[in-house]
Formats: structure tokens, sequence, C-alpha cells
């Protein structure tokens, strides 16, 4: 019961860290955003990003190993997590970008310009980030995680604060699952795979030309027809491969 616990808790602040972490990224190093704007990332509107919620769980798990057998050399049982981590959340990465590309015909993310990137969703650049992420966390951070998930273990009174955001997080999940299931619907009859980031630059500029108060977490929100600003991307959406 703990460790399911401790992996509810890992699992929130990973969300939340990685959040901030794509925030600051897209704001002041991201090709995609010349302008520096600050750019509301990944699927949900809260300031969340599961991804990384899922990651720093991987992470945990695996920065225990080590100390035990190929692991226990004191440099290289650390490289070897590092490289263990970054294989890891690569193949996260790749399972669930493909995942929304295979179901719902929609590119959470584009590496499509990246050098080595495989079908637009990972690439050898954001493997290394995963390492330098994962080296960074088994060396300063995992300690510190540790006496956290002990001190949850003898405070089980704030779990509620993990049953809150859960809460909110499940709503969030769901109103964006009824926006993906709309777009995926307009993909499969318009035969194209839609960006997702595409859509909230479209709907924000819209709104910025119109004068119009831009919602930072409500980035589809939009007092026209969500079908009136798809069909005007469409020509930039690329082509879907029909598979026999």
């Amino acid at each position: 019961m703990h460790f399911f616990l401790a992996l509810a808790f890992l699992f929130c602040i990973g969300s939340v860290s990685g959040w901030v972490l794509e925030l600051f990224f897209r704001r002041f190093f991201s090709s995609a955003n010349p302008e520096r704007k600050w750019i509301n990332p990944g699927f949900c509107s809260g300031p969340y990003v599961p991804l990384y919620g899922l990651g720093l769980c991987l992470m945990y798990c695996i920065a225990q190993l080590e100390g035990f057998g190929v692991f226990a050399a004191p440099v290289w049982g650390r490289l070897l997590i590092c490289l263990v981590i970054a294989l890891c959340m690569t193949g996260l990465e790749y399972l669930a970008g493909s995942l929304a590309l295979r179901w719902a015909n929609l590119r959470l993310w584009d590496y499509t310009g990246q050098w080595g990137n495989i079908r637009g969703i990972i690439c050898p650049k954001f493997s290394l980030v995963w390492a330098a992420l994962g080296a960074a966390y088994t060396i300063l951070v995992h300690r510190y995680m540790l006496q956290a998930v002990s001190w949850l273990a003898d405070h089980l009174a704030y779990s509620f604060f993990i049953g809150l955001f859960f809460g909110v997080f499940l709503i969030d999940v769901i109103q964006s699952a009824e926006l993906v299931s709309k777009i995926r619907r307009f993909a499969e009859e318009n035969n194209v795979i839609v960006r997702y980031e595409a859509i909230k630059a479209k709907i924000r500029a819209k709104r910025e030309e119109a004068r119009l108060k831009y919602h930072f977490f409500r980035p589809f929100f939009t007092e026209r027809p969500l079908i009136e600003h798809l069909l005007e991307l469409k020509e930039s959406f690329e082509q879907r491969i029909r598979r026999l």
C-alpha cells in the first residue's frame, strides 16, 4: 500500500515539476517558439504533464537498483543507471507518441526536424536530455525523494492532498479526452494527422489578432467552433498513411 501511495506522490511531483521545466524550455529555448511567448505545455490544461509524472516514478524505481549487481560499482553503476533511465524514458516517450498517432491521428509533439528522429516521436537529442535529467535525479535528487517518501509514510494524513490532486487531474483528463475525440473525428474524416500545438498556436493568434483575452490555462477556449480552426489548418497537417 505504501509503495503505491509513494508512486502516486511521485507522479504528482513529477507531473508538476515537468510542467514547469517544459514551460521554461518552451519560453526560452524552443525553436518552435521564436516569439518567446509563454506556452501552456502538455496534453492537459492544468499545470501538470503526465509523461513527467510517469517518468519520475520510473527514475525512482530504477535509482533503487544502485548498489545491486551490475549497478554496484560507485561510478559505472551510476552511469549504467543513467543509461537505463535514458532508454526507459525514450521508450515511454515513443509509446505515448505512438499511441496518440495510432489512436487519435494526433501529434502531441513533433521532432521531425531533429537529426536521427524516428517518426518525429523520439530523437537522439532528447534522449540525451533524458540521460542528463536521469543523472541529475540520481546524483542530486533521489536521496531527497527517499526522505520525502519516508516522511509521507509517517504522515499519512497529508495523502489527502494527493487525492485532491488526482481528483482535479481526472476531471482535466476527461475534458481533454473529449477535445481529442473531436480532433480524432476530424482527422479521420480528412485523412490527416493533426498537430496539437499548432491548434493552440492558431487559437492564440486569432484571439490576439481580435484583441481578445487569451486564457493560458484554457488554451482551446474560443468563441468559434473548433472545426473552423481545424479547417483553416488542414493544408498544413501531414497526410495520414492508410494501412491495409
